[in-house]
């Protein structure tokens, strides 16, 4: 296939995902965006089942006239997320500072200088070939001079402080769990997706059913929103295909 219909091929399929979307915002003009309705999240297509290195397991073992297990955390029952189903909430207070600033400078200079006053008696020759004066002792002068310099300059600045409840999705055999959460709140036209995922320990839980986000293996942390707004902001997807394509 010539370059040229394969171009063409590609930005008619572009184009008609992009008349689908159009066609989805045509039918719900004027409408506010709708909400997810609340599922089951193992049974949404982008699950998949966390599996980690584990170690053996160990046997339950009471001591002999006690009701204490070896292993439990309260002889009470533990009101903490520690099943399948059970909600616990997500502390993420993000706050992130980093600069750094780099410069190096590399300066090299070689001077090398070659003659031959005497070379068996040949250096009287030299003015019969050379019209100039030639001078024996300065036959080969060379001069060379490097230099480079690097200045670099990094600095970044994060601020994020939220709280979101996770459901307990998978406990895994050496009893982490497997959290996930979701929230959605929609204000007039624009609404506001939240979105946290990871690994917890049952012992970095609070008392109060807390758990702060440094403290969460494999964690991921999405907030965006989509609606009008958001929509305005993003470019139209003709230019963010000439934005890809073109090389200049």
């Amino acid at each position: 296939m010539h370059p040229r219909d394969r171009l063409a091929t590609v930005l008619a399929l572009l184009a008609l995902g992009g008349c689908a979307s159009t066609l989805d915002r045509l039918v719900h003009v004027g409408e506010a965006p709708e909400l997810t309705p609340i599922e089951n999240p193992v049974q949404q297509p982008a699950y998949r089942p966390v599996s980690l290195p584990m170690p053996a397991q160990e046997p339950e073992i009471y001591p002999p006239n006690s009701l204490w297990r070896q292993g439990a955390r309260s002889f009470f029952k533990d009101q903490r997320a520690r099943t399948i189903g059970d909600v616990l909430t997500v502390q993420v207070t993000i706050a992130d500072e980093a600069k750094l600033s780099n410069e190096t400078k590399r300066t090299r200079s070689n001077e090398d200088r070659l003659g031959a006053s005497h070379f068996f008696g040949y250096e009287s020759k030299l003015p019969e070939i050379l019209p100039n004066a030639v001078d024996p002792s300065k036959l080969v002068d060379l001069n060379s001079a490097l230099e480079n310099g690097g200045k670099g300059d990094v600095s970044r600045n994060e601020d994020i402080k939220l709280n979101i409840a996770a459901v307990v999705v998978q406990v895994l055999p050496n009893g982490n769990m497997v959290i996930q959460g979701r929230q959605e709140v929609r204000v007039n036209f624009e609404v506001r997706e939240l979105y946290v995922a990871g690994v917890v320990r049952p012992e970095d839980i609070s008392p109060d059913n807390t758990i702060e986000h440094d403290k969460i293996a494999e964690l991921r942390v999405a907030y965006g929103g989509r609606g009008q707004l958001t929509d305005v902001q993003q470019p139209r997807i003709g230019a963010q295909v000439l934005d890809i394509l073109l090389p200049y």
